[in-house]
């Protein structure tokens, strides 16, 4: 640059800036989009209505004492072969006749674990 002219060197000084503020921009612009685009995707992917699907499913499979193991058998399977989801669900009921229910949800993206109480 020593042997160009002061507007010479101005000029390519300039198309330096200019070129380094829009690579700046661009990688700005470039997360942004990454950041707003997950954060909407993990809000899409919460399965909130196939759990409570599950949760409503379970909560009257626990009255069912007689066939709990064949319901609770059907349950598993139908899960994973229709929502593509692992659910597991354990039941007790204490002395004072309430029912405590723990239960496990998880579909490879989404892991959900409830304790449950009825009266």
């Amino acid at each position: 640059m020593a042997r160009l002219n002061d507007d010479a060197q101005w000029i390519i000084l300039m198309g330096f800036l200019v070129s380094f503020s829009l690579f700046f921009l661009a990688i700005i612009i470039n997360q942004s989009t990454v950041v707003g685009q997950t954060t909407a995707e993990s809000v899409i992917e919460f399965p909130k209505n196939d759990i409570r699907d599950v949760r409503h499913v379970i909560g009257e499979s626990v009255n069912l004492s007689n066939n709990f193991d064949y319901v609770k058998n059907d349950i598993i399977v139908l899960s994973m072969q229709r929502k593509s989801s692992v659910v597991d669900y354990e039941n007790f009921t204490a002395a004072d006749n309430t029912t405590y229910i723990q239960i496990h949800y998880n579909n490879g993206v989404t892991e959900y674990n409830e304790n449950w109480t009825l009266p």
